[in-house]
């Protein structure tokens, strides 16, 4: 396999979160949420770099807090742009190594265990790319607009996606460049590789891995980090 390069887009506005300040630096437990996520991918042998991608206003608080944490892998920081999309496309651009795997995490999921980002990268053979996700548990209902039940989807046949996204970079550049140039944007990275033929396989992930938006989600992180130090 390849050596892998990781993007960590942590470039959000968290609206949701209700504060300020960028809510990848929140505090949870004694790191900055980030923090957790890029020490989970620093302890994997086969990535070879981290690109993390910060706000321009962001990106003396993200160095010191690399270097005070330690975070050897990251060599350079991507700015982040004005959606998601644009900062990943940042980051692929900062990538010279035309054959290389990239693997995408969001800033904002702590809680991702190195077994699931090793076997995200290991499970990239025969297909484009792979994605991390969890069968939905619930009844999902597909409404009109004006709020009524059109269809009862299958959720045997339904998954919430999450992250790691893994992809080979030649497909992954491939469809992202003609997104941007089509202007079509997608909050999921896999999303962009499938609209262009890319095939993409799913792994089972944790229901663990949560991304943190609201402040209940940080209790909840904050619950599953003390429940895993037990």
């Amino acid at each position: 396999m390849k050596k892998t390069i990781a993007i960590v887009p942590a470039a959000g506005l968290g609206k949701r979160f209700g504060q300020d300040n960028n809510k990848t630096f929140q505090a949870l437990l004694d790191k900055p949420i980030v923090i957790w996520a890029l020490e989970a991918l620093e302890c994997v042998d086969d990535i070879e770099e981290i690109i993390p991608v910060f706000k321009k206003d962001d990106m003396e608080q993200g160095l010191a807090l690399i270097e005070r944490f330690r975070i050897s892998k990251v060599k350079r920081v991507a700015p982040g742009g004005k959606e998601r999309q644009d900062s990943v496309f940042n980051g692929l651009n900062l990538i010279g190594k035309k054959a290389a795997v990239v693997l995408i995490h969001d800033g904002v999921r702590p809680l991702i265990e190195k077994s699931v980002i090793e076997e995200s990268i290991k499970q990239l053979k025969d297909s484009d790319g792979v994605i991390v996700g969890v069968p939905v548990k619930d009844t999902i209902k597909k409404v009109s607009s004006e709020i009524f039940v059109q269809k009862t989807l299958d959720r045997k046949t339904l998954w919430v996606v999450q992250t790691p996204q893994v992809f080979k970079y030649g497909a992954l550049m491939q469809a992202y460049k003609k997104a941007m140039a089509e202007k079509f944007y997608s909050t999921d990275d896999s999303a962009i590789v499938e609209r262009y033929g890319g095939k993409v396989k799913v792994i089972m992930g944790s229901y663990t891995n949560i991304k943190v938006t609201t402040p209940e989600d940080l209790d909840m992180a904050e619950m599953f980090l003390r429940k895993r130090a037990i």
